[in-house]
């Protein structure tokens, strides 16, 4: 089976840090597996594309100097024309829009689009009506939640029979960090009280990760610090917001780090506030080290957090019901580590990455016609 993946990528996020998982392990399974990595010039993502030569995954560079770029259908399709794949798999926007149509030019037998996020501006008629025409080009889809499947359906007039859920996964067995040697070293590194409670958030600086409602949240908790790892446009109007609120001694920007994995150890909890989410594979993360997740009752979140088993769910743009549901953690400690345990017992059942694949190379199988799965 020759399957190649498309995607236009910037840097490694949520959907990529998904194929760096998922590519190396179709390959494991016997697939020959390519990525046509459509990058802009002066983004070359090359840990991106090194990582997945290195697990056995072909890379085929392809730049777009802009967004609308219609000579990029010809080069996309001469690619796949010397890949020869029997299955083309598109990625978010620009690839699926591009990648579609330029496999159906290149005769590629079957396409499958897979959808990783729920955007507002899709539901504007112009992307509704371009979605209905790609999807109506495919051979089926994947859609990372059953909300976004949902949504695709509603919105994008995607035939329910035509698109699947296959949550992300991560690989197991996954390194946990040791949670107090993770703690004692962050809080060191930032200076924090010994006894402070220390609520994390790992994500782009974006509107879309409600980041300023956990701030809003912070003065009507006290003993607590918040930690935010991550860049994105609005860090300096975060930093703005925390000043004016009262709270920047009690909140760290920390910027782009690379150890997430002991950042969120050292997490009490972990917050996602978000305003929507496909997936959020961040919150996997999160359950991998047994923290217990306070996150916006939202989009994919309620398919991932168990609302009072695994964290708690709230209301979006809420800092009044975000600030009542860390005090509720904060005043019991036992209770976020049995969260923490039983999250990471759902990772483990729930998100795996056999799961993921499994399903993934069965849709592949049963496209093609084939029993073996």
């Amino acid at each position: 089976m020759r399957v190649t993946h498309i995607i236009k990528a910037t840097r490694i996020a949520g959907a990529e840090r998904h194929l760096l998982t998922l590519l190396p392990a179709l390959v494991q399974r016997g697939a020959d597996v390519s990525l046509i990595l459509i990058h802009e010039p002066d983004k070359p993502v090359a840990d991106f594309a090194d990582a997945l030569t290195a697990g056995g995954v072909t890379v085929v560079r392809v730049p777009i100097p802009r967004h609308i770029d219609f000579t990029l259908f010809g080069r996309l399709r001469r690619a796949l024309r010397q890949l020869k794949p029997d299955i083309a798999h598109t990625h978010l926007l620009h690839a699926d829009l591009y990648g579609v149509i330029a496999a159906r030019l290149a005769g590629v037998r079957k396409v499958v689009i897979s959808r990783h996020n729920d955007d507002q501006f899709r539901t504007l008629l112009p992307f509704r009506l371009i979605h209905n025409l790609l999807w109506g080009m495919s051979s089926g889809g994947i859609a990372i939640s059953e909300a976004i499947r949902q949504f695709c359906i509603r919105v994008e007039g995607v035939r329910p029979t035509k698109i699947q859920t296959i949550h992300y996964g991560l690989t197991l067995p996954i390194q946990q960090a040791d949670r107090q040697r993770a703690r004692a070293a962050l809080s060191t590194e930032l200076k924090l009280p010994a006894d402070a409670l220390i609520l994390g958030v790992v994500c782009r600086l974006i509107a879309q990760k409600g980041i300023a409602y956990a701030l809003r949240a912070l003065p009507r908790i006290d003993n607590a610090v918040l930690v935010i790892a991550g860049e994105g446009s609005l860090r300096a109007a975060l930093e703005a917001e925390a000043r004016a609120l009262g709270i920047a001694e009690r909140v760290h920007f920390l910027g782009w780090r690379e150890d997430t994995a002991a950042l969120m150890a050292a997490f009490d909890i972990f917050l996602a506030p978000s305003l929507w989410e496909g997936f959020g594979l961040v919150l996997l993360e999160a359950m991998a080290q047994q923290t217990p997740i306070i996150a916006s009752s939202v989009s994919a979140i309620p398919e991932i957090v168990v609302d009072r088993e695994t964290g708690r769910l709230v209301p979006p743009r809420d800092p009044v019901a975000l600030a009542a549901a860390i005090h509720d953690l904060q005043a019991d400690p036992a209770l976020r580590r049995h969260m923490g345990l039983i999250g990471q017992d759902r990772l483990e059942t729930v998100f795996n990455a056999d799961h993921m694949t499994a399903q993934t190379y069965t849709l592949y199988s049963r496209l093609m016609g084939r029993k073996d799965n």
